[in-house]
């Protein structure tokens, strides 16, 4: 399957997707060495849900998500975050698409070690030349757990902690599509589910739209679809996902690679 697309039970008419992909491909070097990571994906995200992207290792996952958030160009193709095609875009203008209507949590946290976790949360807001919104800036320190370590730096929080500080990044612009390249991939599991739990109240409570790139199904059973990445292809996709589901069709792609 070369497209895929998720639609909410509750969607009337006909609803802009958060994320458009068309004919996507990206290769990385020239001749007989390059590698191509995405060959030809076309997918939709649709607004307000969460979506799992899984795959075996160098399935071209991680290169999908990179592309969809204008991290990557890719070689060809067109990616459109709402009615914004990403691939036009000179590197100001999408730095600056970026900092405005997208979120990002990462394996790594990316957190500035020098700044408090309020001035970590406020950062994209900052980049912007803005103050951020009291009341908004309350609710998600509130809605992550962080009230009383606005004041401490990185190094003082755990690592479930710091990460709970990307999220609240994440959501301080009230962003479009929150991106998550392995946010649990660092964590114990029950830090973990913690994590996850919070990426999926965004949605349920909050209606951000979240894509995330996981190996986990436990993780994956939490969105509200998941899509199946191959070799660079989109070969499947599951709505409502469940760990054994997940399970048994990641065996499928490891057993066929």
């Amino acid at each position: 399957m070369n497209g895929w697309k998720r639609q909410r039970h509750n969607t009337v008419g006909t609803v802009t997707p958060a994320i458009q992909l068309r004919e996507v491909t990206k290769r990385y070097g020239k001749g007989p060495q390059a590698v191509l990571a995405l060959d030809r994906v076309s997918a939709d995200i649709t607004r307000g849900t969460f979506t799992a992207v899984m795959g075996p290792s160098g399935s071209g996952k991680s290169t999908l998500l990179h592309c969809a958030a204008g991290l990557d160009r890719p070689t060809t193709g067109s990616i459109r975050l709402g009615s914004t095609e990403l691939v036009r875009l000179k590197e100001a203008p999408l730095t600056r698409l970026r900092r405005s209507s997208m979120g990002f949590v990462f394996q790594a946290f990316n957190l500035v070690p020098s700044l408090t976790v309020e001035q970590n949360i406020t950062l994209p807001l900052r980049l912007q030349g803005r103050r951020a919104e009291r009341a908004w800036l309350g609710e998600i320190v509130a809605r992550v757990g962080l009230t009383d370590r606005l004041n401490h730096v990185p190094s003082q929080l755990s690592g479930g902690q710091q990460q709970r500080v990307a999220i609240a990044r994440a959501l301080v612009n009230r962003p479009e599509v929150i991106f998550a390249d392995e946010p649990t991939g660092s964590l114990d599991p029950g830090t973990a589910g913690d994590i996850i739990g919070l990426l999926r109240q965004a949605v349920t409570d909050m209606h951000q739209t979240v894509v995330m790139v996981t190996h986990d199904p436990v993780a994956a059973a939490h969105a509200d679809a998941a899509v199946f990445l191959a070799n660079g292809h989109i070969v499947s996709g599951m709505a409502s996902p469940t760990v054994e589901r997940v399970t048994a069709a990641m065996a499928g792609l490891r057993g066929a690679a």
